[in-house]
Order: structure tokens, then C-alpha cells, then sequence
């Protein structure tokens, strides 16, 4: 414990320096006429960041892109459907984890693609060119994802932030606060998994249920069922081309304008 007390009160001493040398370089740049940390206003309203400043707000961007990937896209649906097929085939961890996140992860790509597309032509390209400003850019970006998550919100879901927060009624989907659109996306979607897990969860306990009264008949109350169910859940589940089922209805369950 006092090991670990030490290496935390050298790992906050280090960072304190760092950031407070780093301040200190930033100011010592800008009084020498070399800004590191500025952004100037030009005669047409728009804001210049410095190159620093740039990065700086790249590096933050770079760590909540998970979570934005989480929140912000189909990732959330896909991953816990799939996570509750696994659980209903009883085949502990196949495929593993990391099979399962890939998996939804490119699907998301797959679905959100026309999103993805719709951003590029119309925000990042020309951003790019020099020919939107920043403000601009996420502004018009975060509006087409936005577009997206309120399509695929529940309306009493989204209701019932709007309630809360005391807001609304919304003349259309661009004019819901991006403060309500985030939590109402996130517990839809979470609600919706668990609906399709559910239907995806019957007929592997019928056949678990099945299985287990055929044992009980014959007196093998010491054998486990799940044991004896699982070659019949994986026959099923291929007969019936259970991922192609999985994978199609999912990506049919989105709306994507």
C-alpha cells in the first residue's frame, strides 16, 4: 500500500511539473512572438487557431473517440445483441471477445457508411480545402449525426429527457439539444438490444428446457443439460444460418436516411 501510495504521489508530482513547464514554455513562446497556445480573430469573424492549439485539441478529440464510437453510432446495439447470442448458445467465451468487437465494429462501419459518406463530402473535404472554418465543421457534422440518432431514438425515450430537462417541444430533429439527443440515443438503443436479445434467447431455451425434461425422464438428474443442449444449439444455429439471420436483421433494424 505505501508502495503504491509513493509511485501515484511521483506519477502526479511528474505531471504537475510537466504541465507547469509546459505553461511556462508556452508563455515564454509568446513573449518571444512565437504563440503556442493562441487563436486570433480575423476581420471576418472567423477564428485562426496556432498550430499547437491544433494539436492539442487533436490529441483530445483522439480520446473520446471511443466513447463516441460508443455512444454515437450503431456499435451499442450490435455488440450487446451479440454478447446475448453468445451467452444463449452457452458457449462461454466462442467467439471471444475481441472476435465480438471486431465484428461489431466493422458493422458499424457497414451501417453508418452512408453517414460516414455524407460527412466527408460535406464536412471534412471541404474543411480540408480550407474552405469551412472549424466552428463550421463540427457544427455541420454533429447536425448529420444528430440527424441520425434522433431517427433511431425512441419518441417516449426522447420524451422523457425532454421532461426532464424542462425543453420542447422541437420543431424537428436539428432543433433537439444535442444534451438530450446523447442520453435518449444511448437508452434507446440499449432497450432495443435487449428486445432482439430476448427473441434471439427463445428457442435456445426451448431447446435447453427440451433437453433438460428428456434427462429428468431418464433419471440422469447428474448430467448437465447444458452439456447435452449444446450440439444441438450449434446444429440449429448453422442450419438455420444463424450469423447471416443475426448480422441482416441488425443491420435492417437502423434507419439511415
Amino acid at each position: 500500500m505505501k508502495w503504491n501510495n509513493y509511485l501515484q504521489g511521483t506519477c502526479l508530482g511528474l505531471l504537475t511539473l510537466i504541465f507547469s513547464s509546459n505553461i511556462a514554455y508556452a508563455q515564454d513562446l509568446s513573449a518571444l512572438g512565437l504563440p503556442a497556445l493562441t487563436a486570433a480573430t480575423g476581420v471576418n469573424g472567423e477564428t485562426t487557431y496556432s498550430l499547437s492549439l491544433q494539436i492539442l485539441l487533436l490529441m483530445t478529440a483522439l480520446t473520446v473517440l471511443p466513447s463516441l464510437v460508443l455512444g454515437m453510432t450503431a456499435f451499442t446495439r450490435i455488440i450487446i445483441v451479440l454478447s446475448i447470442l453468445r451467452q444463449a448458445l452457452g458457449t462461454q467465451q466462442t467467439p471471444p471477445n475481441q472476435v465480438l468487437i471486431a465484428i461489431a465494429l466493422f458493422l458499424s462501419f457497414y451501417i453508418m457508411s452512408p453517414i460516414f459518406e455524407v460527412l466527408y463530402i460535406e464536412t471534412l473535404n471541404p474543411y480540408m480545402d480550407g474552405k469551412l472554418s472549424t466552428e463550421l465543421a463540427m457544427s455541420q457534422g454533429l447536425s448529420v449525426l444528430k440527424e441520425f440518432m434522433v431517427s433511431n431514438t425512441r419518441v417516449d425515450t426522447l420524451n422523457m429527457f425532454s421532461d426532464l430537462s424542462n425543453v420542447g417541444p422541437f420543431e424537428d430533429k436539428q432543433s433537439v439539444p444535442i444534451s438530450i439527443v446523447l442520453p435518449a440515443f444511448i437508452t434507446s438503443e440499449l432497450k432495443t438490444a435487449f428486445e432482439i436479445g430476448f427473441l434471439i434467447f427463445l428457442p435456445f431455451l426451448v431447446i435447453d428446457m427440451v433437453i433438460a425434461s428428456i434427462l429428468m425422464s431418464l433419471g440422469m438428474m447428474m448430467l448437465s443439460p447444458m452439456l447435452i443442449s449444446l450440439p444441438f444449439k450449434l446444429l440449429l444455429f448453422v442450419l438455420v444460418d444463424g450469423w447471416s439471420m443475426t448480422v441482416g436483421s441488425l443491420s435492417a433494424t437502423f434507419l439511415v436516411e
